[in-house]
């Protein structure tokens, strides 16, 4: 009589143990899916933000090529500045750990060039449901 009463107990413990390594399996694995697509997501929008600033710096890059004054001056050399932040930053290497401390210089270091070219740094293309904004 102990051992069936011992069994029903034993099974009940037996019960939750695989239930729990159930569940933390399927919830592993759909926790990796959910980061790898986040992951994705957010990095695009960074390489979009990056590519951006990129090209916008070397577009003003060559347009103040032939303009030799001080004014000028000044601005090339916070465009290569910029340039040169963006061509460092780390694409391939998402586990970088200065890498939002670096996404967040090159954002203050456009915005420095934008205030230096009289241009609004926030961006809006085509109508107002479909905005790029940074």
């Amino acid at each position: 009589m102990a051992d069936l009463f011992e069994g029903i107990v034993m099974a009940e413990q037996r019960f939750h143990g695989e239930g729990y390594q159930e569940g933390y399996a399927e919830g592993s694995h759909a926790g990796m899916a959910e980061g790898r697509r986040y992951g994705a997501l957010h990095g695009a929008r960074i390489g979009s933000e990056i590519g951006c600033y990129l090209g916008f710096a070397l577009t003003w890059h060559c347009l103040l090529q032939k303009c030799t004054d001080e004014k000028n001056s000044k601005k090339m050399r916070a465009l290569d500045s910029l340039i040169g932040m963006i061509q460092k930053f780390p694409y391939e290497d998402p586990t970088y750990d200065k890498l939002q401390e670096d996404l967040e210089k090159i954002r203050g270091k456009f915005k420095q060039v934008c205030s230096m070219l009289n241009i609004q740094s926030d961006f809006r293309i085509g109508t107002e449901r479909s905005s790029l904004t940074f």
